[in-house]
């Protein structure tokens, strides 16, 4: 299922971030009483009510951009705008009106989207009465927040979910292997995409695709029909100091949603930032299928495969399945290695195990190792089975799910792979008491 997004938007110092990290119920985003803070865009995935959402905080828009940060942040919110299903205007009642918050109330309405216009650092009865005066944005009306207290959240999560679009299927095209290159900007995106298709030259269709300025590629690959889903449309303009990165996650969400597996490009001159985490983390959260490009290749000093291995599972411990492939899409260095990896790793993700086999790793695995218990009662598997197939789901009958510690799931499937390899793919792992449909 495809996710809505929910994207916060402000000027500057409203309490976007604050928003973010009270909903999350952990300091996610960066919170300091300075504006300009927030100039990456962060996002955090939202269960509430039975509803699961994508919320993303945005940096503060100014009135005239002149510096390359703040052109930069604009570019950023106009693709949230463009991306989200729901949007937050958020405004201080503390301040009032402002003009720039009548120019974004302008800009908002052009964007034709469901809206809510929420007035923070309402931490009383009298600053709630003063939200009446954002009516004059024409935007309907103004709910009163504390961000910080959390007085009027559950509220505000209420309307939201009401506003939220029903999430649809991604379109099921079993022939064609559905493959998104991800990644922060600036790491090669656009050129590996050119070497790949440079390499195989074998294009049949260029075709707008659902993420925003997008192109999505068809071509043959020995045989099987292959979609690459492009997410470089947004550049970085430039360095934005240390320890700042500019994110662009929207697009990378909802090519990963409609991929079979994602290409995920790392840059080997600045390896690992919290935005690959992020996208690595959301990619495995989908259950896709991963490999893993470390580009730039040919910038690399010290080449040493066995190190930069060892560097890349401790930073990735999550996803210790993921293969890893070092290229320079510059000069197309490895580059060919690519396609066949991603051929292995979606055939990985279609393999489908006899219940007898399964069960039969499965009793051998119980019997290892001591099982889970809680005071007198012990974890019982009684049986497990495949039961889907892209991504690989196992469904285990146990007699009582509330025993299944973490530590134990990742036991069993670490067995599962042992035994079965499924190298690239993450697996699905679904608990049930016998009896339970």
């Amino acid at each position: 299922m495809s996710k809505p997004i929910v994207a916060i938007i402000g000027r500057q110092n409203v309490g976007k971030s604050t928003l973010l990290n009270r909903v999350a119920g952990e300091r996610i985003a960066i919170v300091e009483d300075l504006p300009g803070t927030t100039r990456d865009r962060i996002l955090v995935s939202v269960l509430w009510q039975g509803t699961e959402f994508t919320m993303v905080d945005t940096g503060g828009l100014e009135a005239k951009p002149q510096s390359t940060v703040a052109q930069g942040v604009r570019e950023q919110v106009e693709v949230a705008i463009a991306e989200a299903d729901v949007i937050i205007f958020m405004v201080d009642v503390r301040d009032g009106v402002i003009p720039l918050d009548l120019e974004i109330a302008d800009m908002l309405r052009q964007a034709s989207k469901p809206l809510l216009l929420v007035a923070n650092k309402a931490d009383n009865a009298k600053l709630e009465n003063e939200a009446v005066e954002f009516y004059e944005l024409g935007l309907g009306e103004p709910l009163p927040i504390s961000a910080h207290h959390g007085r009027g959240t559950a509220e505000l999560l209420d309307r939201i979910i009401t506003w939220l679009p029903v999430p649809s299927l991604v379109e099921a095209e079993p022939e064609v292997l559905k493959v998104a290159i991800v990644g922060r900007p600036n790491v090669g995106k656009s050129m590996l995409l050119n070497a790949l298709l440079d390499e195989e030259r074998a294009i049949v269709d260029d075709t707008p695709g659902t993420t925003r300025d997008a192109i999505d590629t068809l071509f043959d690959f020995q045989g099987q029909s292959v979609l690459l889903i492009d997410t470089s449309g947004i550049r970085r303009r430039g360095r934005l100091g240390v320890g700042v990165e500019r994110y662009s996650v929207i697009r990378a969400l909802r090519a990963i949603d409609r991929a079979d597996i994602a290409l995920l490009v790392i840059d080997a001159t600045e390896p690992f930032t919290a935005q690959d985490m992020h996208i690595a983390g959301y990619i495995q959260q989908a259950v896709k299928g991963v490999v893993l490009v470390v580009n730039k290749w040919d910038l690399v000093a010290d080449k040493n495969i066995t190190e930069w291995n060892r560097y890349i599972r401790s930073q990735l411990k999550f996803m210790p399945y993921a293969p890893v492939l070092y290229t320079s899409a510059k000069f197309g260095q490895g580059v060919d290695r690519i396609m066949p990896q991603v051929c292995q790793v979606y055939q990985e993700r279609l393999k489908r195990l006899p219940t007898a086999v399964v069960n039969g790793v499965v009793q051998q695995v119980v019997a290892a190792h001591n099982l889970p218990r809680s005071g007198g009662k012990r974890l019982k598997i009684l049986y497990a089975t495949q039961a889907e197939v892209n991504p690989p789901t196992f469904v285990f009958f146990v007699n009582d799910a509330k025993l299944i510690h973490f530590s134990y799931k990742r036991y069993l499937e670490n067995k599962l792979r042992q035994s079965f390899g499924f190298v690239g793919t993450p697996l699905r792992l679904v608990f049930k008491i016998r009896g339970e449909s």
